[in-house]
């Protein structure tokens, strides 16, 4: 090779520049791949991909910008939120260094995978050479030396990958890099750099730094299992859509928008495909599942036809199979990737993009639509719930609110181009019920992996990728004390976005659930601990105060005060929030024990089987009843 058709650099410096010339194309939309990189250094990394960013910055500050972080997650969390914004084209690289550096991004990787999201992982790791073994933060195992940290990354990632010579560099960067862009495999994409290979000098082909392209696959029906799902939708009396994360990655929206009101099927959606309809649209019932509407549930559960879009059927939107009850059921799963397609054992996959299947179904169920009885018992379940959200909405007047009626503050307070964003607790199943999207982009509750600790983080790469609308982040005070640190983040470099700290002094959600199953909320107060009772259950609150933590960061902090007037003062503060040009959090206390309107759902915990708690003994025949509505595992 001539020494005009390679350049000098490291192995660090080639792989930013490599990243900084890759752009995803989907139909008439281009943009870049990887826009920038969050980095946290240490011995690891700061002289290989460090150095390599520090210079880029200096030669070309276009080419990969650098962010900073202030928790390796956190990183991780931001490149997800960016990458669900962006229907999953685009997204950011995380660099770590050696041993806990990377081993605090394994939860990232967990959360991307789980929820089908890419993200780029480059986790140092030790000496290739072994020059000098072992070093500073390595593990050692003596029957296998080679293992590392960076080995846990394995079961965690789509693609995962060492650089152990600098010459694999090539074949290991476009390999990830068609993972990363791949709607059926995409996820954690991990890259191991070991310390000494980051900073090796190579001679790299001017062909790999040239700017590449990957186009999204957006792959058409076949026509065979296209009519087999056609005849099963013919001969539906019944049939109910399961709308999932897929038909917002697609941009499906108008054609399910389409397809609906030309047949009249009912839509019913998953945490990851809230969007896919407008909360007021006549075919749309809300979530559906173990957090869903009565409307969802109740003609989920007679339904004879179910077609899932782009939903993997988590145990929440099955309602851990207790929702579809009619015992000739038929699953026609659309789905890009093949797995999701064939679950409940269904008979009717369509492994295809959302949006194509949509628009070939239109033409081929030209004329057909359900009929008037379904229709008006569709319109009669939407009006009931609608009903029922309006009346949670309204508030009570009590000094602590429930969360229901401070969700109804914050959604009254919102534009129809805002987002909110939320992943643990009580929050998610509440959002699922009660908030009414206006917009495909507007709701984002990460549910697949329900992270706590994901809101602040995740909330930052929305507003990273959105900075034309307003995030607003909800979250309990368990969920903001596991991550709270990036709000100084948001500070360095002036990302507006509104955070709504709930104050419940505990976990809300495993509290109510702790009752389902006879354990009393044992260990799920903030509470002082109790030496008589060795235990946590006292009435002693701590005396923990979250706004002023905020506050130290230099966060512009709003605190609503328990009154009669709790809701009222939200809603003034979310508007001198929204009115701001800087981040504001906003801190209310709540009552944890006051309820959104039960949906109907369930969700399968196992209950003890045995006990000498009275409490525990009544869960159990409670859960048995329950368990009996199950269906059969199929696929």
């Amino acid at each position: 090779m001539t020494q005009m058709s390679t350049k000098r650099m490291t192995v660090g410096q080639a792989l930013v520049e490599f990243l900084g010339k890759q752009y995803t194309v989907d139909g008439d939309v281009r943009e870049r791949t990887i826009p920038g990189m969050f980095g946290i250094f240490g011995h690891g990394n700061v002289a290989g991909i460090g150095q390599a960013l520090k210079q880029a910055n200096v030669e070309d500050p276009t080419l990969m910008p650098y962010f900073q972080a202030r928790n390796e997650q956190a990183m991780v969390h931001q490149s997800v939120g960016y990458a669900r914004m962006h229907r999953r084209r685009a997204t950011y690289a995380s660099a770590a260094s050696v041993g806990p550096g990377a081993a605090n991004m394994l939860t990232g990787a967990a959360l991307a995978t789980a929820n089908r999201l890419p993200a780029l992982l480059l986790p140092s790791d030790t000496f290739a050479t072994r020059v000098a073994d072992p070093v500073l933060q390595q593990l050692e195992f003596p029957h296998d030396t080679g293992i590392q940290v960076t080995d846990a990354f394995r079961p965690l990632s789509r693609f995962f990958d060492r650089v152990q010579r600098p010459e694999q560099l090539y074949s290991i960067a476009l390999a990830a890099m068609r993972v990363l862009t791949d709607p059926a495999e995409t996820g954690a994409v991990t890259i191991a750099l070991p310390e000494d290979v980051q900073a090796e000098l190579i001679d790299v082909p001017l062909a790999f730094l040239e700017e590449r392209e990957w186009h999204i696959r957006r792959p058409l029906p076949e026509a065979g299992p296209l009519a087999r799902a056609v005849e099963a939708i013919k001969n539906a009396k019944n049939p109910i859509i399961v709308a999932g994360g897929g038909v917002i990655y697609s941009g499906a929206e108008d054609e399910l928008r389409a397809f609906v009101e030309a047949t009249g099927i009912p839509v019913g959606t998953s945490q990851a495909g809230g969007g896919s309809l407008d909360w007021d649209h006549p075919q749309y019932l809300g979530g559906i599942g173990a957090t869903g509407t009565t409307a969802a549930n109740r003609l989920a559960a007679q339904a004879d036809v179910v077609i899932g879009i782009g939903t993997r059927y988590s145990d929440f939107t099955t309602a851990s199979r207790t929702v579809f009850q009619n015992d000739g059921v038929r699953f026609v799963n659309i789905n890009v990737a093949a797995f999701d397609a064939y679950k409940h054992g269904s008979q009717l996959p369509v492994v295809a993009d959302a949006r194509e299947t949509l628009v070939k179904l239109i033409g081929a169920l030209s004329g057909f639509r359900v009929s008037d009885d379904y229709s008006r018992q569709i319109a009669t379940e939407k009006s009931s719930w609608d009903a029922a959200v309006d009346a949670a909405f309204e508030p009570s007047g009590l000094e602590l609110p429930g969360q229901p009626e401070i969700i109804g503050a914050v959604q009254g307070a919102s534009d129809p181009r805002d987002v909110v964003v939320q992943a643990a607790g009580s929050l998610p199943g509440d959002l699922h019920k009660l908030w009414r999207v206006r917009d495909p982009l507007g709701y984002h509750v990460e549910y697949a992996f329900s992270c706590m600790g994901y809101e602040i983080a995740g909330g930052m790469g929305v507003r990273r990728a959105a900075p034309d609308r307003d995030v607003i982040v909800m979250v309990g005070d368990g969920s903001y004390l596991m991550l709270h640190t990036e709000l100084v983040t948001a500070v360095a470099e002036g990302i507006k976005i509104i955070v709504v700290l709930i104050q419940n002094h505990g976990y809300a959600s495993i509290g109510h659930l702790s009752e389902t199953v006879g354990s009393e909320r044992f260990g799920t107060w903030y509470r002082a601990f109790d030496e008589a009772g060795s235990n946590f259950q006292g009435e002693q609150i701590l005396p923990v105060d979250l706004a002023a933590n905020a506050r130290s960061y230099g966060i512009d902090t709003i605190e609503i005060e328990p009154s009669a007037n709790a809701i009222s003062d939200l809603r003034d503060a979310m508007a001198a929030a929204k009115a701001s040009d800087t981040s504001t959090l906003i801190h209310i206390n709540s009552n944890p024990l006051l309820y959104a309107p039960d949906g109907e759902g369930w969700w399968d915990v196992p209950v003890a089987e045995t006990s000498t708690l009275d409490s525990t003994k009544s869960a159990l025949e409670a859960y048995k009843e329950q368990k009996a509505a199950q269906r059969p595992l199929l696929g």
